[in-house]
């Protein structure tokens, strides 16, 4: 090769290093951190994701959540762990989430409480454990009445004789709840507000421990969702004297409606996943086809239906709207019950 032909080629090469040097560290720049950015939401998830139940072991958002957490589990090849968080009528648990890093490893499985817990904060004069602001609802799995159930050896035979008597003895009779607010109180004070009677309300940290206090003689009475005294009822140990649905429901054939028996009341204890209101979209509708795909399943349909609780799926937009309409009505009744000790 020609001596001047080498020496062009090599001060040519000398020339172009530098210039792809350049270009490639400004394709690394812009390239790798919006990889980088993208990457933990398209890679979710890479580790355990936590399901917060905001009440113990027993009651209605337990036995919903659980078979829901094996089926996402599955599907989104990580495991759902159930995580118990009692407390203050379900809004500890609801706080703690609401309040949570958004990146999807938290989630909430909560019940109609929600829909009032911040409302009866401010009635309080307290600072509310979260904001409806601070929770985006995915989606609803079950929309139950709850179900009026006295122990089996009661001498209520139906709503009118519990009525008659709490009237005869005015704030004698007992109830339990999972706390002030919650799904178990606003229901029974609904009644009460219609039927004119005063009962002794004692709050526990969930269904669960205010049915073992009904089936030990503690209490007199609970409300709740039939997911959790179906099995009690069908044992002999209690039994249903009404529910709060429009119509009898296909668990309890042989039960009444309030309505039916002439006490216009009327209350349903829906259960739903909520997320921390600021997660990315990408991971928000990857939670969201994961649950639609578990209340698809068989598996939970029937663990779900054997436990009392037909599901009745409800996808975002029209959770979303079934719950503004939820709160905007029990806000109307919290206010109505006004502050409870």
């Amino acid at each position: 090769m020609n001596p001047s032909h080498s020496l062009a080629l090599k001060r040519f090469g000398q020339g172009l290093l530098p210039s792809l040097t350049g270009l490639l560290g400004l394709l690394l720049a812009v390239f790798i951190p919006a990889a980088l950015a993208q990457s933990p939401t398209m890679a979710f998830p890479q580790k355990a994701i936590t399901l917060v139940v905001p009440f113990p072991p027993g009651g209605v958002a337990d036995i919903v959540a659980r078979p829901l957490a094996d089926a996402m589990s599955k599907d989104l090849g990580q495991a759902v762990v159930i995580e118990n968080k009692p407390g203050a009528g379900g809004g500890i648990g609801m706080g703690v989430v609401a309040h949570a890093k958004p990146d999807g490893y938290t989630l909430l499985m909560a019940l109609s409480s929600l829909s009032v817990l911040p409302q009866a904060d401010q009635i309080l004069g307290r600072t509310p454990l979260f904001l409806h602001k601070d929770l985006r609802a995915i989606a609803r799995f079950t929309a139950d009445p709850t179900v009026l159930v006295v122990k089996a050896d009661s001498p209520w035979s139906s709503t009118k004789d519990f009525i008659e008597d709490a009237k005869k003895r005015p704030g004698q009779l007992s109830y339990g709840t999972s706390g002030n607010y919650g799904t178990m109180h606003v229901p029974m004070e609904i009644l009460a507000q219609n039927t004119g009677i005063k009962l002794n309300h004692i709050p526990y940290t969930g269904a669960g421990p205010a049915v073992v206090a009904l089936l030990g003689g503690q209490i007199d009475a609970v409300a709740t969702g039939p997911a959790t005294v179906l099995q009690h009822i069908k044992a002999g140990k209690l039994k249903a004297l009404a529910h709060w649905g429009p119509t009898r429901l296909t668990a309890l054939p042989d039960t009444p409606t309030l309505k039916e028996q002439g006490f216009g009341a009327e209350y349903a204890q829906w259960s739903g996943l909520f997320v921390p209101s600021a997660m990315p979209e990408a991971i928000v509708q990857r939670i969201r086809q994961s649950a639609k795909n578990a209340a698809a399943d068989p598996k939970v349909i029937d663990a779900i239906q054997s436990a009392g609780s037909p599901m009745a799926y409800l996808d975002t937009p029209e959770f979303e709207k079934y719950l503004n309409s939820d709160i905007k009505e029990m806000s109307e009744v919290v206010k109505k019950m006004g502050a409870q000790p």
